[in-house]
């Protein structure tokens, strides 16, 4: 059904379906590991066939929205994706004392975690390069490290909008619900082959470490995501959210 405000489609609006959708691709970006780690095909098939469509079809809706809509699934992605990003960023400055003990064998054991290891490996699985887990970062090329990076930043922006199409205006909602979709995320993880996949030891200091830096990107997200919605209101000068139900609050 199409309104006065908005003439496209329920599925390309910020509506439960529009939401719904949003929410798929933008999780094509986590998917593409799992669908790795379960065997369902290749991280670098995945990415070219599944994660680079869906983004570009994520990003043409924002736009479409923003030309010809009433711009609040533009502005819900848009502050889901710099809130990501903010978040991936604090979560990796939290961690990178640990990276850099252990890079530098320095400091107490318990504080040494190469919890960075991942990167290299996420570029060379995309670009199908083989690797073992014995490998060094130093023997990966430029490349396979830049490319791994933007995968695992990507993950933090695709999370982002991912909470924007679950909670729907998050200046309405509690920003705690980010922490619970960070941490839920990250124990949901520690049921998959990740860590035997990268050799990583599935240690309690790891465990603690890891939930401690995905409670730092929840902070992170739902204070930026809540901030940012109230200072953008929705079209009209008001804020106002559409619901499971699809009522316009």
């Amino acid at each position: 059904m199409h309104t006065a405000l908005n003439p496209l489609p329920a599925v390309l609006r910020w509506t439960p379906p529009g939401r719904a959708v949003v929410f798929l691709l933008a999780a094509a970006s986590i998917w593409c590991l799992l669908a790795e780690f379960y065997g369902l095909c290749s991280m670098r098939t995945f990415t070219i066939f599944i994660l680079l469509p869906a983004t570009a079809v994520l990003v043409m809706m924002a736009l479409l929205d923003f030309a010809k809509g009433d711009r609040r699934l533009f502005r819900a992605v848009v502050i889901g994706a710099a809130g990501g990003l903010i978040a991936a960023l604090a979560y990796d400055l939290f961690r990178m004392p640990f990276v850099i003990a252990a890079a530098d064998h320095t400091g107490p054991a318990w504080l040494r975690l190469p919890l960075f290891k991942v990167f290299p490996r996420f570029g060379a699985m995309i670009l199908g390069q083989p690797f073992t887990a014995q490998q060094s970062d130093s023997q990966f090329p430029l490349l396979t490290h830049v490319v791994g990076w933007a995968y695992h930043l990507s993950n933090g922006i695709t999370f982002g909008v991912m909470y924007m199409a679950l909670v729907g205006d998050a200046g309405r909602r509690s920003w705690l619900w980010a922490i619970v979709l960070a941490v839920g995320l990250e124990l949901a993880m520690l049921f998959t082959p990740y860590t035997g996949f990268f050799g990583i030891g599935l240690t309690a200091r790891f465990v603690i470490v890891t939930l401690s830096a995905h409670l730092v990107f929840g902070v992170a997200l739902g204070k930026y995501a809540k901030r940012e919605a109230g200072k953008w209101p929705m079209p009209g000068g008001r804020r106002f959210d559409v619901g499971l139900s699809g009522v316009a609050a």
